[in-house]
């Protein structure tokens, strides 16, 4: 782990035992990081993807409904970078927008395959609202720097599936404060792969058989919104990214 990530981890550590969570229940905790990618713009990190466009399909592939956030090359994220069983090589490709009941897919596009170049049409999409073209601008462009980080729950369980979420964890009797030690300690980023979700909707871990693929902070207006991919592993590992959940929280 390296130098930056341990100092995150020992500040959240501080930070639980100052408020007198108990040692033993602090180390429990900690047992349940789990490594993530902290996905920018700019950073000193290697280049993993682009954000937005172009987007470049197979061409028995239809064009998507929805903008293209990222696409994310698998054979440039070092394997260490989450404990997803992610493809060695090809591309991940994650459509979305923030719609109050989730809108989005994830395509996979093996290494070698022929693509071809399609149009950026926003009137392709659908009319979700008259801030679309606002919401859209606000989209992150260029290349995609890959930083490691660590993850930790934010809600009060990681074994039980919505609404469950807000009841402690079996063997975690402070699982609900050291959650919210945690969410105090991490600052918000637009682009996440992997880990644990930032509320209940992105908390994909929570089931057991579910991973947060991404999540992705955007502006919309009213607040912020959030964008999950969720997929359940085996699907993850058969690259059944068909099945994949497009999950939204937005508080309008």
């Amino acid at each position: 782990m390296n130098t930056r990530n341990v100092e995150i981890l020992d500040d959240f550590r501080t930070e639980a035992l100052e408020r007198k969570i108990p040692a033993p229940d602090v180390e429990r905790w900690m047992e349940l990081v789990r490594p993530s990618a902290l996905l920018t713009p700019d950073g000193e990190g290697p280049v993993v993807g682009r954000f937005g466009g172009p987007i470049m399909l197979p061409a028995d592939v239809e064009t998507q409904g929805y903008p293209l956030v990222a696409t994310i090359d698998c054979a440039a994220l070092p394997r260490e970078a989450t404990d997803l069983p992610l493809p060695r090589d090809g591309r991940l490709m994650f459509f979305g927008y923030p719609e109050e009941h989730g809108m989005g897919e994830v395509l996979y596009v093996p290494e070698g395959a022929a693509v071809e170049e399609r149009e950026l049409d926003p009137s392709s999409y659908p009319a979700c609202s008259e801030d679309f073209a606002e919401i859209c601008g606000e989209f992150l462009q260029g290349d995609v720097h890959l930083t490691p980080d660590v993850s930790l729950p934010f809600v009060g369980t990681v074994d039980a599936p919505p609404p469950a979420y807000l009841v402690p964890v079996p063997g975690h009797p402070h699982s609900e404060a050291l959650a919210e030690v945690w969410a105090d300690q991490w600052g918000e980023a637009a682009l996440v792969l992997g880990g644990y979700g930032t509320d209940c909707n992105g908390c994909a871990a929570a089931d057991g058989d579910s991973v947060l693929l991404l999540e992705f902070n955007v502006y919309r207006s009213g607040g912020g919104a959030a964008i999950f991919w969720v997929i359940r592993r085996d699907d993850l590992i058969a690259r059944r990214f068909d099945r994949t959940e497009v999950l939204v929280d937005w508080n309008p």
